[in-house]
């Protein structure tokens, strides 16, 4: 397997774990449901599994950083909106 696709997926898990804790807050916020939240993490942490095996195996490199790129940034929307 090639180096940049396991630093790429390493970034993205990175980025990811703190973006579903964002998600999750974000979710406790509006409705106030423990369910919903779970629901929300769960959403989140399945969509970033799915991403992180894309990217380990099949995604071309542009695309690769392009979702790299994106996940950090929304994080960084996240934490700075908040």
């Amino acid at each position: 397997m090639e180096t940049w696709r396991i630093v790429a997926t390493v970034l993205l898990a990175v980025a990811g774990v703190p973006l579903a804790l964002a998600v999750m807050a974000k979710t406790r916020d509006r409705v106030n449901d423990s369910g919903q939240v779970a629901i929300a993490g769960a959403v989140t942490l399945t969509g970033l599994i799915v991403v992180a095996v894309l990217t380990l195996t099949v995604l071309p490199g542009l695309v690769t950083w392009i979702v790299v790129a994106v996940v950090a940034a929304a994080v960084g929307v996240l934490m700075l909106a908040s």
